[in-house]
């Protein structure tokens, strides 16, 4: 059974990775900061509900190397994510560190403590990114750029590492129906926006790529495209 590793597992988009997993047949290990809810399926038993603090940097290495004692891991999804929206000039400095490390820093942490493992089973690195990556993001000043040096991290990991047989890839999602907005005065409109299984289906297609294939980017975007007031 291959094992894969998915962070902000508790909720959303990486919840919605995580049972994708498990029904294709991994071993999942679930990293979230609180875990409320169980998974309701026939595969439970093979998701290890980690739960810690990503941004507590000495705990998150201890834990991943005790994982990697007694696993070999195949897939990493950098899914977890923070976001602060408004005028730049309004946000505190603990907003964007904790947009920087937790969008960018920790996903490049993970990525180097498990780099060894992923070569050895020419594995697959997901990262979960977003359509701000790639564009102009007034009043998203800083989740913006932190998700454009993900996508630039995965785009030179890649061409650095792929004679190892390593696939990396960089998902940009459009507004998803999730929490992620939890500390904006706007939401997504339920008719306009994307679901977690949408972004849950792009890795699923990813992983079940032909021999040979490496999809390194994807965009997923609803086709109506408006968003709501709270």
């Amino acid at each position: 059974m291959k094992t894969a590793i998915v962070t902000g597992a508790s909720s959303g988009i990486g919840k919605e990775i995580s049972n994708t997993l498990l029904k294709m047949g991994y071993q999942v290990y679930g990293i979230g900061r609180h875990f409320t809810e169980d998974l309701k399926d026939e595969h439970k038993d093979n998701f290890k509900q980690t739960e810690l603090d990503l941004l507590d940097g000495n705990y998150l290495e201890q834990t991943i190397k005790s994982i990697r004692k007694v696993e070999e891991i195949s897939v990493l999804v950098n899914c977890a994510g923070v976001a602060y929206y408004g005028l730049f000039e309004e946000l505190t400095v603990d907003q964007i560190r904790q947009m920087v490390r937790t969008n960018l820093e920790v996903p490049m942490i993970l990525t180097k403590l498990l780099l060894r493992d992923l070569k050895k089973n020419k594995g697959f690195i997901i990262n979960i990114s977003s359509v701000t990556a790639t564009s102009s993001n007034p009043h998203g000043v800083a989740y913006g750029a932190t998700k454009a040096g993900l996508s630039s991290f995965s785009k030179s990991l890649f061409d650095e590492a792929r004679k190892y047989g390593i696939k990396v890839c960089d998902i940009k999602p459009d507004m998803t129906d999730t929490n992620l907005y939890r500390n904006a005065n706007f939401t997504c409109d339920e008719e306009a926006c994307l679901s977690p299984d949408d972004v849950a289906s792009a890795v699923e297609y990813l992983l079940n790529a032909k021999g040979g294939v490496v999809v390194n980017e994807i965009t997923l975007k609803p086709q109506l495209h408006r968003i709501k007031k709270k």
